[in-house]
Parts: C-alpha cells; sequence; structure tokens
C-alpha cells in the first residue's frame, strides 16, 4: 500500500502509512490524500477503509473495496462515487471521497491520470477541496476524449489503407476498433448517467451554491455531453469503415464473378461444338469425311462463336457502358 497526502496548498506531497493520513485529515486544513492498494495482503486490522481512516459514517465504508461499477453518492455535503479512467487499452476504476476540507482517491495499481493529478499540485493549487474534485473529474473526461481522439485517427488510417489495397488484418483491426468504442461506451454511459443525477440533485437540495461553482457544474455537465457524443462518433464511425470493408469486399467478388463470366461465355460454345462434332451419328460420319469440311464447320465455327462471343461481351457490355460514361461526363462538363 502507498499511501501520499499532499498538504495544500504548499503542493508538498509527503509519504506515510493510514495512520499518517488519519492524523492528517482529523486536523483541520486542505488535505489531498491518495491510497494505491495494490495487491496487497488482507490487512491484520479486518474495519473497512473509511473507518481506518476516520470516515465513521457507515455510507462510506465501500470505499477501498474491490468494486467495478461506476457509482456517486452526495450525503451531508460530502460526495463520493467510483469513476472510470482509461489507462492505456484498459478501463480502471477510481474511488473518491471529497468533502469541504479533503479528497481521498483511492485505487489499484498506477493510475496515470491520479500521479499527474498529484504532480501537478504544486503548480495548480486547486484554492479548495470542490475545485480539486472537478479537476480530477475533468481528467477523467480528458483521458476518454484522448482515447476516442485516438481511436478516430486509427479509423481513418485504417479507411484510407483499405481503400488503397485491402488486407486481411484490415478487418482485424476493424474488430478491435469496434470491441474499443463500445468498451468505452459502456463504460462511460453509467459515468455520464450517475453524474448528471448527482448534479442535478445537488442544484435542488443544495441552496446558495457559489456562482464559480455552479459554473464548474455546468462545465463537466457539458463536457459529459460532448464526450458521450464523442463516442457515439466514434461506433458510428466503426461501423461505416466496417461497412466500406464489406462493400470492398463485395467488390472484388463482383469483378472475379464478371471473369468468370467472360470465360464461361467464350468456352460454352466451344465446349458445346466440341460436344457436338464429337457424336457418332450418320450426317457426320457421311458428309463430313473430307479435311476441308472439317476444317470449314469444326474450326470455323468455332472461330465464329469466339468471336461473336468477344463481340457480345466487350462491345455490347464493357465498350458501350464506357461510352455511355465518357458521353455524360462529357455533358456534365459542358457550361
Amino acid at each position: 500500500m502507498i499511501v501520499s497526502v499532499v498538504s495544500m496548498p504548499e503542493g508538498v506531497v509527503v509519504r506515510t502509512d493510514l495512520q499518517g493520513a488519519r492524523e492528517r485529515l482529523t486536523a483541520s486544513g486542505f488535505v489531498i490524500v491518495d491510497i494505491d492498494l495494490g495487491e496487497e495482503p488482507p490487512p491484520d486490522d479486518d474495519r473497512p477503509l473509511s473507518r481506518r481512516l476516520g470516515l465513521d459514517d457507515e455510507i462510506w465504508e465501500w470505499l477501498g473495496e474491490q468494486e467495478e461499477h461506476t457509482r456517486a453518492d452526495f450525503h451531508e455535503g460530502t460526495a463520493a462515487g467510483i469513476v472510470p479512467v482509461v489507462c492505456g487499452d484498459r478501463i480502471v476504476y477510481v474511488q473518491i471521497h471529497a468533502d469541504e476540507e479533503h479528497v481521498i482517491t483511492v485505487h489499484r495499481g498506477p493510475v496515470e491520470l491520479i500521479d499527474t493529478f498529484v504532480e501537478r499540485l504544486r503548480h495548480d493549487r486547486p484554492v479548495d477541496s470542490v475545485t480539486a474534485l472537478y479537476l480530477i473529474l475533468q481528467g477523467v473526461l480528458e483521458s476518454f476524449r484522448r482515447a476516442v481522439t485516438a481511436a478516430h485517427l486509427e479509423v481513418e488510417d485504417l479507411e484510407e489503407a483499405m481503400f488503397e489495397e485491402r488486407q486481411p488484418q484490415h478487418a482485424q483491426a476493424l474488430a478491435r476498433l469496434r470491441r474499443r468504442a463500445a468498451h468505452l461506451h459502456r463504460a462511460f454511459l453509467p459515468y455520464a448517467s450517475v453524474v448528471q443525477e448527482i448534479l442535478v440533485r445537488r442544484r435542488m437540495t443544495a441552496h446558495g451554491i457559489p456562482e464559480e461553482r455552479r459554473a464548474m457544474n455546468t462545465l463537466h455537465e457539458h463536457t459529459v455531453q460532448l464526450v458521450l457524443l464523442e463516442i457515439e462518433s466514434l461506433r458510428d464511425a466503426t461501423r461505416r469503415a466496417a461497412g466500406s470493408y464489406a462493400s470492398i469486399v463485395a467488390d472484388q467478388q463482383n469483378l472475379v464473378i464478371n471473369r468468370l463470366t467472360v470465360v464461361s461465355m467464350i468456352f460454352l460454345p466451344l465446349s458445346f461444338l466440341t460436344g457436338f462434332f464429337g457424336m457418332n451419328f450418320s450426317f457426320l460420319t457421311n458428309r463430313l469425311s473430307s479435311e476441308d469440311s472439317f476444317l470449314a464447320l469444326g474450326l470455323g465455327l468455332q472461330a465464329a462463336s469466339v468471336v461473336a462471343a468477344l463481340y457480345y461481351v466487350l462491345y455490347r457490355t464493357h465498350w458501350r457502358q464506357l461510352r455511355e460514361s465518357r458521353s455524360r461526363d462529357a455533358a456534365d462538363d459542358r457550361p
């Protein structure tokens, strides 16, 4: 377990234990406490982490438990909850408890958002715990926005690569991006719901909220909606890219079918003539007895059938379509 205590407004970070953190929390003054539980074994003290930190209210006994779902509570001027944070390819959950003088964050393993927040405290220096809480929550939103932006850019690069030359690994990358978008949506949607509920309930029940806190509430709500729209846009982009991939595959299959059609139209008459002249009946055996008659009928009919097939395939279809398309283009270019 790693316990970091930051005294504000100085921004001095001190490593201590739970007992030292409890002493700092019970003293007066603005203090931020970060607790990294890691993969520690069960403690000898079986009391909940909230009790060991001096938080005697039973409503916060879930603090420190290994929960993996989003929640938010607001009770007697104290806010607490579990928020999702994007860390690389993973979604981790950070537990936050904040009152008028203290902010406590609890997580398992290093979290880039919390590490960056603690490092910047000596420079940012929030004036109170509410501002510090909103800084953390804005960092949560920014982690999702960065992940969505990176995925969007990857989808665009993948679409360009597909149209240049389709590769089998493109389908795997598309499937991974669609799972990524679904994972982000599944993690962020509960957060957007509970945060909206808490902020609205707080505005309705808490009177006399300072104007700057109302502004932070409004900013956070708007950013939540913006991130939600960006995630939806990412999901639409992955669906569009998957549809483009399917269209490219269908076009390539159509080209293969067209080639097979051309080949079959050339060789089907030849196969018919070969089979016809291979039959043993009186007309062939009595009339086609000389070499000239065989060349005239056998090879002549086959050559005529090949010429007719090529004329129909090339002129009546491909060349005619190409000529009509050029005529349309020329008509469109005229003023």
